[in-house]
């Protein structure tokens, strides 16, 4: 008990609590990534759907799948990266599910996710 204490306390001292949007599985994201190219740095947009968040606490993680020229392209972000300068929420996904692996498998139209709509009683 004593060793989950001392992992939580130097996480605490270590790692940064993010200032993100709340997002779930699902979600259409930007993920703007600072890159540093030798004495340069630079920010890079990775967008694309959130298909799992794993972890707890600061070292939580979080994949985002995007296709590029027809190729299925995976990321894996922690939370904590200091090396994340923001995320977007572009989109709300409706999903049943806590991890959205069946995507792989999948192209074209059925490999999009449901946008969710809001329910607005004032009309």
């Amino acid at each position: 008990m004593k060793e989950l204490e001392a992992i939580q306390f130097i996480h605490g001292q270590l790692l940064s609590a993010p200032e993100f949007p709340s997002f779930k599985t699902g979600d259409t994201i930007v993920v703007k990534y600072k890159i540093v190219e030798g004495d340069k740095t630079r920010e890079q947009d990775f967008r694309g759907d959130v298909i799992q968040i794993k972890g707890h606490g600061l070292t939580r993680t979080f994949t985002v799948r995007t296709m590029s020229h027809g190729v299925g392209v995976e990321r894996i972000f922690a939370y904590s990266n200091p090396n994340i300068a923001g995320v977007q929420v572009i989109k709300r996904g409706r999903v049943r599910r806590a991890r959205l692996y069946y995507l792989r498998g999948l192209v074209g139209k059925k490999a999009r996710i449901k946008e969710l709509k809001f329910f607005n009683s004032a009309n």
